[in-house]
């Protein structure tokens, strides 16, 4: 199979895998408060060894750069250390995940040994009180160890904020502080209509532009160019500190996306606005899967709409 490219160069190098679909957190911009009692404990749909035979068919097609693992929360995965061992064994050595960061001082060396090197925490806010009114937990200053204990043994680590008018806006600077101080990068997101809020964003967006007043109020900052392939564009300041800002809504990237996604229930999509599901459990022919990353490779836009489909299923 040649490599596989849309029209205007866009291919999968980086394969965002959601490992179940559930969260120990109850984030406002992920799931409505009729949602929250949702989130009980269901049964994992895909093993370890089902996900390694996934990825590794979808590897050899694609020749994958990197695999970022995903939720819900993937730290409520069971066999994690063995899932990232046994990704490691494919060739693909570049291994990241994102997670709320609970849990993630309890197992941050167990990750790293069995071959993670990057990890992106969301941390929503320093103060309780605005913590807990975004995530609907108590908890934050165990998620801030997490932090500490990721960068302390030499895990690359990142921390996502996603940024909501009238709910944690003032936690801008107190954050970016915390990052600099502690010499971590810190990227900003514009909240994404997805779920629940596909369509009903406006009362709580805070977009890039508004971001940037409120940090140049108190540093100097110069943009960098962004990257091929990134999703955040960076600053630095005049001190040699950077952090970036994610702008889906207000400065999409969609047209140097490289990423797909599989959802814990088998299925892959080429973007993240798209509502169809191309189901890959039961392919077991080379031409079938190429058929359906083909058809994954037409879902992506040259613009983010949106979807009714939750972060929590797809993957944030």
């Amino acid at each position: 199979m040649q490599t596989l490219t849309d029209p205007i160069g866009r291919s999968f190098k980086v394969l965002r895998v959601s490992l179940l679909d559930r969260c120990n957190f109850a984030c406002t911009y992920c799931v409505c408060e009729d949602g929250i009692t949702s989130a009980i404990p269901k049964p994992v749909v895909l093993s370890s060894d089902e996900l390694i035979d996934l990825i590794g068919r979808l590897h050899d097609v694609l020749h994958l750069q990197t695999i970022r693992l995903t939720g819900g929360e993937p730290l409520l995965y069971p066999d994690l250390p063995k899932l990232i061992t046994g990704i490691r064994q494919l060739g693909i050595h570049d291994i990241k995940m994102t997670t709320n960061g609970f849990l993630l001082a309890k197992k941050v060396t167990s990750l790293q040994e069995a071959g993670l090197r990057s990890i992106n925490v969301s941390l929503d806010a320093l103060s309780e009180t605005s913590f807990f009114r975004v995530t609907k937990r108590a908890g934050v200053k165990q998620v801030i160890e997490g932090i500490i204990a990721a960068k302390k043994i030499g895990l690359e680590v990142k921390i996502n904020t996603v940024i909501m008018a009238g709910e944690n806006d003032k936690e801008i600077l107190p954050l970016l502080d915390f990052a600099f101080r502690h010499g971590i990068k810190i990227r900003f997101l514009e909240l994404m209509a997805m779920g629940h809020l596909f369509g009903d964003t406006d009362s709580k967006f805070f977009s890039r532009q508004a971001m940037l007043e409120r940090i140049s109020s108190v540093y100097a900052i110069d943009e960098q160019a962004k990257k091929y392939g990134d999703t955040a564009t960076y600053w630095n300041t005049a001190c040699d500190h950077s952090f970036g800002i994610i702008a889906n809504e207000s400065h999409p990237f969609c047209a140097d996306c490289n990423r797909l996604r599989l959802d814990a229930q088998g299925n892959i999509y080429g973007c993240l606005s798209s509502n169809t599901p191309i189901p890959l459990r039961e392919i077991s022919s080379q031409k079938g899967l190429e058929t359906s990353l083909y058809a994954a490779l037409g879902q992506k836009q040259m613009q983010f709409s949106g979807s009714e489909i939750s972060m929590l299923t797809i993957g944030g």
